[in-house]
């Protein structure tokens, strides 16, 4: 008892002098203090939690030591025998004492955690702090006593991507990509289709082959239309000749007795082969042979009639008693308006990146990676130069890509883009919607550059503060380094994920189902060489039809698109996040107290426990943009329709609606991003972090908003380097002869690059999230130290201090 009640005396002295630096004493010359202490310690013997108490008020505990039980000689270990050593000290005792002092301080520990848990600031949660037996732990820079968060929306999300499963494979089932590109034929089979009867693998092209058909579909009074007109598959567009009369027939059949090889070879001719009945209806524009009279061009895989008669083929066809063919041009605006159509062009747009798909690999993904990583690293190496560097660069690829679109456009040289596959007739232009649209985007890219030029300047003067605040990130890149190659793991995610996307968008889009339409029958009667037999029974052509289920199908597609994209992209900047908050709170001591690879231990903690937070922060940011895509939809249509508001409100609601939805995306990003931040530090719910953030940045809006404003600025113009890098590239790969001929012509580069654009920024985002989460990380993490230590932040690393701190600095910057 004795003896316990002594320990417990010596141990609350330590306490005393460590907390408050007392200094070490012997303690017979101060019997007074040494009656106090002694009487403390018999209290202490009955109430530990007191004592746990005041050793909570010291924070940052340094290792156990008695300086005062080793100014005295001699004075024995714990494992030395005391009978061995003079009793001159009464050393027994003292060595009973040190070792009831070694069997307690574990269970001291334990109090003196439970005391410090009870109200515990966010630095001590997430900061270092000593293990049972003294020494710092390696492995508790992040809060540990976690639990799974927004459980809910990840099982939503799981949902989603199975119906997207389920979605895909209908359109795998039901689609054929040949659709968007190539047109039918009167049995209703898509040109180019080897699945086909008869065979038609390399017959590509849709011909028309009654004019008066054409004709007629183009006349304001007439109900016919150009998809009841009869068509088949050739592998080139016909035309007249100027010494007699060139036929076009039917697919042989029946009792004609050739081959599709023969008949291909004979350039579809087989009218001597045709009884005197063949040859009668044939005269009468029903088949099975038809004359060629206008020459045709093929226009996107479809032979457009040109409005000019050859004169030695309707001289030959009037002499054989031939019915009456009409000339005028309305034969040729009416497949240019079909080929022309809205549909159609959407049709194109989606094939082309069928086409293109070589160039999407490299320009979309390839480039940009190999990009992102050599800026990162140039931002480690060179960080002083890079915010002038990007800055210049982007002015120079936001005017190289400005320039290639004046080129497509054919406002500069004579390299516009051709709706024409193969030689044109020199006679003969026609221009589609592509080159609409193509002017368009290169008046657009016109003001965009302008206005990034005037902004360049105007920032100019405020790069300093974006240098200082890369340097805190260059810091964190070099003791992290493995943040350099984090990234190539959620860009792998999405590179296959993209992969299959893209394959099921290309199978939805053509899934429609093709069924033969309603129209007169006796404007479409023709020949039959099965039943040998002019035919006016359901004589009709076919289209493709697309239900509303295909057109929600397709919907679904890309809003799980987006979606699953932004919560990759929500993952890795989580992951980074806990990887630099770990370097912030352990002072940015590089060994041992960061691990070599923390973002392993930041991947574990977020696919445990905070999958469902980042599930709903990627949803709420998706719906918003759904929202805002779909008003925006609407407010065309309006502006089309001539339907807009005639009240002065009406009408600056009408205007200022896309705005206000931009700004409340724009926020949301932000406000996701920091609640990202403290997700992955305190394992927070999505929104009790997005409020903790929030607070956190309205609190220290004054100190640190410059500086982040700034950082961002730069950080957003290097990823559009990336991106315009990638779209100059693919401007370049498709304007090689493979695809400006041939069968992987496209209709337009517009797709395709902007397609490469939007892989390139994605790509870019992973990438640059490393420097953009570590600066939003390291800059929330000094708000809340701040907070914690009344305005000084303890844990800040000294680069960061000099950035924030000097506000003289700021001044000068910022005037």
């Amino acid at each position: 008892m004795l003896i316990q009640v002594f320990s417990r005396f010596v141990l609350f002295y330590e306490v005393l002098k460590r907390t408050h630096q007392i200094s070490a004493f012997p303690l017979p010359q101060y019997p007074f203090i040494t009656s106090l202490l002694i009487a403390a310690a018999t209290s202490y013997y009955y109430c530990p939690l007191l004592t746990a108490t005041v050793l909570s008020l010291k924070k940052r505990r340094k290792e156990n030591n008695f300086p005062f039980l080793q100014k005295h000689s001699p004075i024995p270990s714990a494992t030395q025998n005391p009978r061995s050593l003079p009793h001159s000290l009464c050393v027994f005792p003292i060595v009973e004492l040190r070792r009831k002092i070694e069997r307690t301080k574990g269970e001291r520990e334990g109090e003196f955690r439970q005391i410090e848990n009870m109200s515990r600031p966010l630095g001590a949660v997430i900061g270092r702090y000593p293990s049972s037996d003294g020494s710092t732990q390696i492995d508790r820079i992040i809060k540990r006593n976690r639990r799974c968060r927004d459980v809910a929306f990840l099982v939503v999300f799981i949902a989603f991507w199975v119906a997207m499963i389920v979605n895909s494979s209908f359109g795998f089932n039901l689609g054929n990509p040949l659709r968007l590109t190539y047109g039918l034929d009167y049995k209703g089979n898509v040109c180019g289709d080897k699945h086909a009867h008869p065979n038609l693998r390399e017959l590509e092209l849709t011909y028309w082959v009654n004019p008066n058909q054409v004709y007629l579909s183009g006349s304001k009074n007439s109900q016919f239309k150009l998809a009841n007109a009869r068509s088949i598959c050739l592998l080139d567009c016909p035309r007249p000749t100027d010494d007699g009369l060139n036929w076009v027939c039917d697919y042989p059949e029946g009792d004609i007795r050739i081959s599709m090889d023969d008949w291909i070879d004979r350039n579809y001719d087989y009218y001597e082969f045709l009884t005197p009945e063949m040859r009668n209806s044939s005269l009468q524009l029903q088949g099975p042979c038809y004359p060629v009279i206008f020459p045709s061009v093929n226009v996107h895989w479809r032979c457009e009639f040109v409005a000019r008669a050859s004169n030695a083929s309707m001289r030959h066809w009037q002499v054989m008693g031939g019915l009456n063919i009409n000339e005028d041009i309305r034969i040729d605006k009416t497949i240019h308006k079909s080929v022309n159509a809205r549909s159609s062009v959407l049709k194109r747009y989606v094939a082309d990146i069928g086409k293109s798909w070589p160039v999407l690999i490299v320009c979309g993904g390839l480039l940009p990676l190999f990009l992102s990583v050599i800026w990162l690293l140039m931002i480690r190496h060179l960080v002083v130069a890079m915010p002038w560097v990007t800055v210049a660069l982007f002015n120079i690829l936001i005017i190289s890509v400005t320039m290639f679109y004046y080129l497509k456009a054919g406002w500069i040289g004579n390299d516009a883009i051709s709706p024409v596959i193969g030689p044109p007739d020199p006679y003969y232009h026609v221009f589609g919607r592509e080159l609409n649209h193509i002017r368009a985007v290169a008046v657009l890219m016109t003001v965009i550059m302008v206005v990034s030029v005037l902004t360049s300047i105007a920032i100019a003067r405020r790069i300093l503060m974006a240098t200082s605040v890369l340097k805190v990130a260059a810091k964190v890149i070099g003791e992290v380094q493995a943040l350099i190659i984090f990234p190539v793991i959620p860009y792998a995610m999405l590179a296959i994920f993209y992969m299959f996307w893209f394959a099921a968008a290309l199978y939805l889009f053509s899934s429609g189902q093709i069924i033969q339409n309603n129209c007169d029958n006796s404007n479409c009667c023709a020949y039959d060489l099965v039943s040998k037999r002019v035919n006016c029974d359901r004589c009709c052509g076919y289209g493709i039809r697309y239900t509303p289920h295909i057109a929600m199908a397709i919907v679904f597609h890309l809003f799980v698109c987006y979606w699953a994209t932004q919560f990759v992209i929500a993952s890795s900047a989580t992951v980074i996040a806990g990887s630099v908050a770990s370097y912030y709170w352990a002072r940015g001591d590089s060994s041992p107290e960061i691990p070599f690879l923390p973002v392993f231990g930041s991947m574990r903690r977020l696919m445990r426990y905070s999958l469902g937070s980042v599930a709903l922060g990627s949803l709420v940011v998706s719906f918003v943009e759904s929202i805002r895509f779909l008003l925006e939809s609407i407010r065309r249509k309006l502006k089309i329709a001539n339907t807009t508001p005639d009240s002065w409100i009406g009408k600056a609601l009408h205007h200022t609606s896309g705005f206000c939805l931009s700004c409340i995306e724009w926020t949301l990003k932000s406000v996701n991003r920091n609640a990202y931040i403290m997700i992955a530090i305190t394992g927070k719910s999505f929104c009790r972090a997005s409020g903790i953030a929030t607070e956190l940045i309205i609190n220290n809006i004054l100190r640190i908003g410059k500086v982040n404003v700034i950082g961002d600025i730069i950080l957003f113009l290097g990823k559009l380097c990336v991106s315009l890098s990638s779209a100059v590239f693919a401007f370049l790969m498709l304007d090689t002869h493979k695809y400006r001929s041939s069968h992987n012509k496209i209709s337009s580069p517009l797709f395709p690059v902007v397609v490469c654009w939007g892989l390139g920024y994605v790509v870019a985002t992973l990438f640059f999230a490393v420097v953009e989460m570590s600066i939003d990380t390291i800059i929330l993490s000094f708000c809340q130290d701040s907070e914690e230590h009344q305005g000084t932040a303890q844990y800040a690393p000294p680069l960061l201090m000099e950035t924030l701190n000097d506000q003289n600095e700021m001044q000068r910057l910022t005037q």
